[in-house]
């Protein structure tokens, strides 16, 4: 159980809210509000070091402040039967934003969970853990941006989580725009509770199991507190889910429609690109050369089709994750105390992409005195099974920090002086073809010939249509390797207590100085660098590398001022001031709030903040770096006389193959990015309508100018056709001679005209730069009311909505505002809905909660499909003093992704929506003493 620590320092109650409000990020307190949310627990108490809170739904007019916070406890995660802190966070009806997750597993993190609140990006929101910075994800995201994983955090160590909506760059510094998470690990904990859970899926695969261990000890003058956990799942292989393992799945055609990706081609180019140019081994027909590959199938268009491919890949990594967490405290003499905590945690994952391919290119065989191209798929049958290709991700973490608090001038001033040092290390091996020794094994050895410009091989067909066998698949392969590491460490002191009285009561104040250090360096194997020469590189991947260091200095200020009885208002502000290579020097925030309150049961409160964002250390320090991506090559589709942008409901004539392709990219970091700048703003009310009935609506509005991205490539490709036709879409003039027209065609390689490419893309350049503008506003709701009956028991209930009213951006000044919120090629979602019934009656507990997830656009873009919603339940009883027993069922009626018969491309539906199914998990916790 979780008990006061009876040798805590005392503190006037403004002085404690003050200083849990401003210290978090420096001296490991927590915001000193608690929140209305779905997920809080009712009439819990929770202590934080030396602040006693009260976590109540009820009376919340009381205990508010000025912006609105979500609490989710440890109570409210085992309750409502989730896994892992980025489980309860996926809940918040704040996340309205789409990430990357294990479905990606193409992508460059696809062992990591992000937060994306408000729709902004994952860096967009400040994650604290014990109210301190810790180490970012050694990887980028989406090869880009820097970003906290939120997979590698044990919930055995879990107090509660806090989320304050909105910008706080006054009290937080950089990267608190969307808002601030801060994970608050457990202290003054006493006994010992072991608790086992094991799990599975209905639809097959991702059995799991969890070993939580959290204690603690207190003295007369000392606490300690320790947790650990160990966590082990199961991949999933998305041939494990009948609506995801074939392109029969496709739900825009009939199945003995569908097409699958072609496994086998052989092609005589100088022929052309039809069913009377592919080639195959003499003797063979199409049908008897499709069959020597079990995978393969002879398709109704005649190519030896692989259905199967990707369902090869995973869409839930095997982990076998270890935690474990120790805080403690010293009690000297004259009120002094000590403190210190340490936590680490050893992950290992196994992930797969869908299986390898080959591609020729266009080459000249000699025997034929033909061009060829060919395309070939590796199948599992060949490579050793599924998971034969697996990628091992080694992740090490650790966080430690210590430090001194005590009091001055008879009790009136708090202070605390604090330090840390958080470190993430990765490494990361991946089976890959050598690049040379593949093209030898179907080319023969390099001729250095070439008949005009294509290379002069000796295509060795028969071999080509022959499965590998092991052995020889194991000579052609290598191990690939990325090391990556991340670091942070940081000083703080601070001050807080009441300066004076005023006539409505005491004026609180509090200060902060600090300064911190970041770094992080990514090596990836040089063989994949897109300017490697050597004479073993791999084929088809490319990495990013980087590495840099920054420091920064910070001094901040709060003032808590009662103005009159039922008028408190808020003011803070900070200076940051950054030292690394950037432009961004130094930066000045601010923020006010108020609180009115007519009466007890009534809070009308509203704040304004100014927030900055310094660059994400990748973007400013990323090494030039290759990758592939999909474009709609507009130039060549204008040219045609085809119309890019149909009307709404058409089909878009330029989605043909010969118009939308695969292309190849560099990019690299830019040390000319400056800050990004932004405003936010709060307008809300929390009513106790009822002693036993509250509730808060509170409208936002988020501003960002400078936001750093990519440019995107749809926009490249529409002003380089511009630029390169004379004339945009809307058949106004363009200066292709102009400094733009220059900027936008310099960032475009084409092959050049000729018989086979037809100037097709070849590839193009990539980087950061500061955007011109990004504003989102919405609303949240919530609700809770409490029901406690004699004979039936105790009742919760809870509701939380958020929806979004604008998103809109503007890529470059002049370029327009576009209303992404609306846009069809947009899938973030406009609104969410969590809610939870909880019932308590002698020794059960039983909870029903679940979420929906609103419409997104189709895949067509022609419409939009319906909502996602969700439900879970979990039932628990106490069997002796000591133990307790729990089924939780995650996904009870077993939803999967809303129908979109026009979502044509695999997996078939947004990576969003979860494929996993229904869960299903057993427990058992049992209490020492």
């Amino acid at each position: 159980m979780s008990v006061r620590n009876t040798n805590a320092l005392k503190r006037s109650r403004l002085s404690a809210a003050l200083i849990t409000a401003l210290v978090m990020p420096f001296a490991g307190t927590a915001i000193a509000q608690e929140a209305g949310s779905t997920q809080q627990s009712s009439q819990a108490t929770s202590t934080l070091d030396k602040v006693t809170v009260t976590g109540s739904r009820i009376k919340k007019a009381e205990i508010e402040g000025p912006a609105p916070v979500t609490v989710i406890t440890a109570e409210d995660i085992e309750k409502q039967g989730f896994s892992t802190v980025y489980d309860a966070l996926n809940t918040l009806t704040e996340f309205t934003g789409s990430v990357q997750n294990e479905l990606n597993q193409n992508g460059f993190t696809p062992n990591a969970s992000f937060l994306n609140l408000r729709g902004l990006g994952p860096g967009y929101q400040l994650v604290l853990v014990n109210g301190r910075r810790t180490a970012d994800y050694p990887l980028p995201y989406n090869s880009q941006s820097n970003a906290v994983n939120l997979a590698n955090i044990p919930a055995a160590a879990i107090e509660r989580i806090e989320v304050l909506s909105g910008g706080a760059s006054a009290i937080y510094g950089s990267d608190a725009v969307a808002g601030v998470v801060n994970i608050i690990m457990k202290s003054n904990y006493e006994g010992d509770m072991v608790t086992f859970r094991g799990g599975t899926t209905t639809r097959g695969g991702g059995d799991s199991g969890r070993v939580q261990w959290v204690g603690g000890k207190t003295g007369d003058n000392w606490s300690v507190t320790y947790a650990a956990e160990y966590l082990t799942r199961e991949e999933i292989f998305a041939s494990q889910r009948d609506f995801m393992d074939s392109y029969r799945d496709d739900p825009s055609v009939e199945p003995q429609n569908a097409l699958a990706t072609i496994g086998l081609r052989l092609r005589n180019r100088s022929i052309g690109t039809g069913l009377n140019a592919y080639i195959y081994p003499t003797g063979d027909t199409p049908a008897s050369a499709c069959a020597r590959f079990s995978e393969y199938e002879l398709e109704a268009r005649g190519t030896c089709g692989y259905f199967g491919y990707p369902a090869t890949q995973q869409i839930r990594n095997s982990d076998e994750n270890l935690s474990g967490y120790l805080y403690g405290t010293y009690d000297f003499d004259g009120g002094l105390q000590a403190f210190g905590q340490i936590s680490a945690s050893s992950a290992d994952a196994k992930i797969a992409s869908a299986t390898q391919f080959w591609q020729s290119g266009l080459v000249y065989d000699a025997t034929r005195r033909a061009i060829l191209d060919s395309q070939r798929i590796f199948t599992p049958s060949e490579l050793g099974g599924l998971g034969a290709q697996q990628t091992t991700v080694s992740e090490r973490s650790f966080d430690v920090a210590a430090g001194l608090r005590g009091t001055l001038f008879n009790d009136r001033f708090d202070w605390e002086a604090a330090i840390s040092h958080a470190r993430y290390d990765l490494e990361v091996k991946q089976p890959r073809f050598r690049a040379n020794a593949i093209r030898e094994y179907f080319l023969g050895p390099n001729t250095g010939l070439f008949q005009g410009p294509y290379p002069v091989v000796n295509f060795n067909v028969n071999r080509f249509f022959t499965p590998l066998t092991g052995d020889t698949y194991r000579s052609l392969i290598t191990t690939v390797g990325t090391d990556a590491e991340s670091e942070v460490s940081q000083a703080s002191f601070t001050l807080s207590g009441d300066l004076f009285e005023l006539p409505a009561g005491a004026l609180g104040m509090a200060a902060t100085i600090e300064a911190a250090s970041q770094k992080y360096d990514l090596q990836n194997d040089p063989r994949i660098a897109p300017d490697y020469t050597g004479p073993d590189p791999i084929y088809n991947l490319t990495g990013t590398g980087g590495g840099g260091d920054r420091d920064r200095y910070a001094l901040g200020m709060e003032f808590s001022i009662p103005v009159f009885e039922t008028l408190k208002m808020n003011l803070a502000g900070r200076y940051d001031k950054y030292d690394d290579i950037t432009e961004v020097d130094g930066a000045f925030t601010w923020s006010a709030g108020l609180e009115f309150r007519p009466v007890d049961s009534l809070l009308i409160r509203g704040s304004y903040a100014t927030s900055f964002r310094a660059p994400d250390m990748h973007y400013v320090f990323a090494k030039e770096s290759g990758f592939f991506t999909t474009v709609l090559d507009e130039y060549r589709c204008r040219r045609d006389g085809l119309n890019p942008a149909p009307p709404a409901g058409s089909p878009n004539p330029c989605g043909a193959a010969a118009y939308t392709y695969s292309v190849f990219g560099t990019r690299s970091g830019s040390t000319e990015l400056q800050e990004e700048e932004g405003r936010s703003a709060t307008l809300g009310v929390v009513w106790d309508v009822t002693d036993n009935m509250s509730i808060s609506v509170d409208a936002y509005r988020i501003k960002l100018e400078g936001a750093v991205s990519d440019i995107s490539t749809s926009y490249l490709m529409r002003e380089e056709a511009a630029c390169l036709l004379g004339t945009d879409r809307n058949g106004n003039t363009v200066d292709g001679t102009s400094d733009a027209c220059q900027f936008f065609t310099s960032l475009v390689t084409r092959t050049g005209v000729d018989a086979i490419n037809d100037d097709e893309i070849d590839s193009y350049l990539s980087f950061p730069f500061n955007q011109s503008m990004l504003e989102t506003s919405g609303i949240d709701a919530k609700w809770r009311y409490q029901l406690d009956t004699d004979r039936l028991g105790d009742f919760n209930f809870g509701l939380g909505w958020t929806h979004v009213l604008k998103l809109e951006e503007e890529e470059f000044p002049g370029s327009g505002i576009r209303n992404i919120r609306d846009d069809k090629q947009f899938f973030n979602f406009r609104s969410r809905v969590n809610w939870e019934v909880n019932w308590e009656r002698d020794d059960w507990n039983v909870n029903l909660n679940g979420y929906r997830w609103g419409s997104l656009p189709n895949w067509a873009e022609t419409g939009r499909i319906g909502s996602y919603v969700i439900w879970n339940t979990q039932v628990s009883k106490k069997i002796t003093e000591k133990a307790t027993v729990g089924i939780a069922i995650n996904n009870v009626l077993d939803e999967l992704a809303p129908e979109d018969d026009t979502f044509n491309t695999y997996p078939f539906f947004w990576r969003a929506y979860s494929p996993i199914g229904r869960e299903v998990f057993v427990s058992f916790s049992y209490k020492f003493n």
